[in-house]
């Protein structure tokens, strides 16, 4: 047949495409346990994006299936092979601060906000539209296209263990849920929970017991706001008046006010992704960074100076000393995400370290267990992800290589990054847009967004992509 003109396929079914995301964008499928059940071990939002994403699939003539409420596929062609591609419909928690609702999406000046616009359940989107021109066109192929849609990426990647449990594993493939060009390398990851066991706090006169540490949501997260709560006998006013000082110094949102439990001191910093921990500003850190000038009880204190110890103005891992650095993939990287402390009860921290090619997962996590033992805090788990490689003469990469520059007119560069995608979960697999070189990360940020034009340009490499991998 005549060759496809992608794009213009892509611009005939714009509207469409944008009213089922926005469908879709509206479900805050944050993870749940409170509301898991065996249909739905994510909780009922992610089960009903996921359920979305299927019956959708399914009302558009595709074969779909759900495999146990973890994660479903939307299958198109014949053949013994499979090109899988790969995303998730869960997000992150909205966090505060928006401009618009964050689950009423909106589009301003060209960008559609809100959660999950670009992490993941707009490229999701953008590749099934891919895959329905495909169809919609009756593509001749020689193997089949899997959409595969997972429900826990944003937490323990559970969905793609069980669905591989079952499903058969595709012979290679992508995922939308990166950057352009392509990503045929991703750290290794080390999630880490440190916990130590409360004493009841003493009291000391002139210092203020620390009763409650709280900040993050996700270890994959720069916390963005920081909440403490003192008690004591100290002096009140002094206390709000130095949170005023060092707010205004730090250039930082925040508050102290006082009650009958104590003095609440809050402060905001600013989200970013996790991989990049250095771009955000990790409220804990502010916090902590301040609360080690106020007189604090030995429990409180031993927890604030660990983290001014471990972690504060350390973001590649110099006072855990585990850093290490690769000329292509980078520097290793520490984002401490949660903490929660609660006088005379458990206290924890979780840390996500991102490393290169050149670390040692054993050796890291060993140099952070001493470190933390010095606090007496020990690591009951840790969840490891290897570093990811995909060979750059693989014809994986040389297809999707050949499209990238024949719908942009620029050259495909190969990266690395330090972000982890499902391309890892594939034997072969790399990531694969949406966002170009120069836009905006906006992910796990609040005012999340896509921009449209982006978005419409994606889907069309995405569907060239497919079909040239399965022609």
């Amino acid at each position: 047949m005549n060759q496809v003109a992608w794009q213009e396929e892509v611009l005939k079914r714009k509207d469409e495409l944008l009213s089922e995301l926005k469908n879709l964008l509206s479900i805050e499928s944050v993870l749940d346990e409170s509301t898991a059940s065996a249909q739905a071990p994510f909780g009922e939002k992610v089960a009903e994006a996921l359920h979305y994403m299927l019956e959708l699939g399914k009302k558009d003539g595709f074969q779909t299936k759900n495999v146990d409420g973890y994660a479903g596929h939307i299958e198109y062609g014949d053949g013994e092979d499979i090109i899988g591609v790969l995303s998730h419909v869960d997000v992150v928690p909205a966090g505060d601060g928006w401009t618009s609702p964050p689950f009423q999406p909106e589009i301003r000046d060209g960008k559609l906000y809100a959660r999950g616009a670009l992490d993941d359940k707009g490229p999701t989107m953008a590749a099934y539209f891919a895959l329905k021109i495909i169809k919609d066109l009756g593509l001749n192929l020689s193997k089949r296209i899997r959409l595969i849609v997972g429900g826990d990426e944003e937490s323990r990647w559970r969905c793609m263990s069980h669905y591989f449990e079952k499903e058969e594993m595709p012979v290679m493939g992508f995922s939308p849920d990166a950057d352009f060009p392509i990503i045929a390398a991703e750290k290794g990851f080390l999630d880490i929970q440190a916990v130590r066991s409360g004493q009841k706090p003493a009291h000391q006169d002139d210092a203020w017991t620390l009763e409650r540490f709280e900040s993050g949501q996700r270890v994959n997260m720069v916390p963005d706001v920081a909440t403490v709560r003192l008690s004591g006998d100290g002096d009140v006013f002094a206390l709000k008046e130095k949170v005023q000082d060092y707010l205004l110094t730090r250039q930082i949102q925040g508050y102290a006010e006082e009650s009958n439990e104590g003095v609440t001191i809050v402060m905001e910093g600013k989200a970013h992704h996790g991989m990049e921990p250095d771009k955000g500003k990790n409220a804990a850190l502010f916090m902590a960074r301040f609360l080690a000038e106020v007189p604090l009880d030995p429990e409180g204190e031993n927890y604030v100076r660990m983290i001014n110890d471990l972690f504060v103005d350390s973001f590649f891992g110099e006072k855990l000393g585990i850093q290490v650095s690769d000329e292509w993939m980078g520097p290793l990287t520490v984002n401490a995400g949660v903490f929660r402390f609660e006088a005379g009860e458990k206290q924890s921290v979780r840390i996500n370290i991102r490393y290169p090619k050149n670390g040692d997962a054993e050796q890291i996590l060993q140099t952070a267990e001493k470190k933390l033992a010095e606090y007496g805090f020990q690591i009951p788990e840790a969840d490891h992800k290897p570093v990811h490689f995909v060979d750059p003469d693989h014809p994986l990469i040389r297809t999707l290589t050949k499209v990238y520059e024949e719908q942009t007119g620029e050259k495909a560069e190969i990266l690395a990054i330090g972000g982890g995608t499902y391309a890892r979960v594939l034997d072969t697999g790399v990531a694969f847009g949406p966002l170009f070189p120069g836009s905006a990360e906006t992910a796990h940020q609040r005012d999340e967004y896509i921009d449209v034009d982006e978005l419409l340009k994606a889907t069309a490499i995405y569907a060239q992509a497919m079909y040239e991998l399965a022609k």
